[in-house]
């Protein structure tokens, strides 16, 4: 039976959850993923998506200037607009268990932790990726 551990990214991109924001969205630029994990040394505190970012840059609050919304990145932290406390799963969870959690609650990834500290992360396409190298059946 797979499991997280089979699948999951190890050693994944993290920031402390004073970063400003525009250290995130570099972060998650620079790595290509959506989600970055917040932390307080090894243990995990929040996850910040690319939806999070979104969010606060497009809030109807703020003004309507482009350059403006851009400067909102050095004005807030990870920490502002966060999820504290993910859901999250372990290295031994089925990978079946992994899948229905994604789909149930639409996340992109879940933070995989073990005795408290975080060990890795899984998303959708770790798991995309698993099905595509299962082959078709032939008939």
């Amino acid at each position: 039976m797979l499991t997280t551990n089979d699948l999951m990214t190890i050693d994944p991109e993290t920031v402390p959850h004073d970063a400003p924001l525009r250290k995130v969205v570099t972060a998650m630029n620079r790595a290509n993923i959506r989600q970055v994990l917040v932390v307080d040394g090894k243990k995990l505190v929040g996850i910040v998506t690319d939806r999070d970012v979104r969010l606060v840059v497009n809030s109807p609050l703020t003004t309507e200037e482009p350059l403006d919304r851009l400067e909102l990145l050095n004005d807030f932290t990870a920490q502002d607009c966060m999820t504290p406390n993910p859901r999250c799963v372990s290295p031994e969870t089925p990978i079946h268990k992994v899948a229905e959690l994604l789909s149930m609650y639409k996340f992109g990834a879940l933070p995989v932790v073990k005795n408290e500290e975080l060990v890795g992360i899984i998303t959708v396409t770790d798991l995309l990726n698993q099905m595509a190298l299962i082959p078709e059946k032939e008939e």
